[in-house]
């Protein structure tokens, strides 16, 4: 008994290594998918299931897709509850033809919805991105600098000060998630807001978010902060000075600051 015993658990850790083994397959699917605009497609179309060879006939610059291809990439992200699937009989002849359909998943990959992370998903699974997470055991035998910098040379700020695809790559991403965290703040901090003078958004990006803030509450003067080669690319938006510089030198002064880390938000009051 005791050996079955070993012998089952040697095998379900197996399994488990190998799921983790291949787990980054998930993620490249779900950039594919944001890449050829499937969610789009599928929206577009109303929003009711369509069939592969519809998909395929809508995907941009490309003149003559793999069907098969596409049909395992589609399956995995079925499996995945990214998008669903539905068979049904075509037009009297008998033949079973397969849907696909959006789910409460599929619809934060639409491009230019205020609720979409399809930005932030290109950014997270590109390349360059990647490419870090290839550098732990570097950084844990080496130490010294960020698994960025072992990657690439050097910190992320000054490679995408050099580097104007990865910059507004970054950026887009980041405004994306801006504007679902302001969502929620709109909705949980509104009255707050009322008693703020001037406010600055240290770290804002291109400044989606602080610009959310003063479109319901245009009594504020705001700032938008962030490096120079950040503030380079932001466009003009009403309201809002940006300015740039280094928060670990000096920050505008305000009545109040604000900072978002990835998901947290620091509101501070001075």
């Amino acid at each position: 008994m005791a050996t079955e015993k070993t012998s089952e658990e040697l095998l379900r850790g197996q399994a488990e290594i190998w799921q983790h083994m291949f787990s980054f397959a998930n993620s490249m699917a779900l950039k594919c998918a944001v890449e050829l605009r499937i969610a789009d497609i599928i929206h577009s179309h109303g929003g009711t299931p369509i069939t592969l060879s519809q998909i395929a006939s809508c995907i941009d610059n490309s003149p003559s897709p793999d069907i098969p291809y596409l049909a395992r990439i589609m399956r995995l992200l079925v499996r995945k509850n990214i998008f669903t699937v539905h068979h049904s009989l075509s037009d009297g002849s008998g033949s079973e033809s397969t849907l696909y359909g959006l789910t409460h998943v599929s619809r934060w990959l639409l491009h230019g919805s205020d609720l979409s992370l399809a930005p932030m998903i290109v950014m997270e699974n590109h390349p360059w991105t990647v490419a870090p997470w290839h550098c732990f055991s570097t950084c844990v035998k080496e130490g010294g600098t960020s698994a960025f910098e072992k990657a690439h040379g050097r910190d992320v700020w000054d490679f995408a000060s050099q580097n104007p695809e990865f910059n507004n790559m970054f950026n887009d991403g980041m405004a994306c998630t801006a504007r679902i965290i302001t969502r929620a703040i709109m909705t949980g901090y509104r009255d707050e807001f009322g008693c703020i003078g001037s406010l600055v958004d240290v770290g804002g990006g291109t400044g989606t978010m602080i610009a959310e803030i003063v479109k319901s509450h245009p009594h504020i003067k705001a700032t938008n902060f962030d490096l120079p080669h950040v503030i380079a690319t932001a466009p003009l938006i009403d309201g809002v000075c940006h300015v740039g510089g280094d928060m670990f030198k000096e920050i505008p002064r305000a009545d109040a600051v604000f900072m978002k880390v990835t998901s947290c938000l620091l509101i501070i009051n001075l």
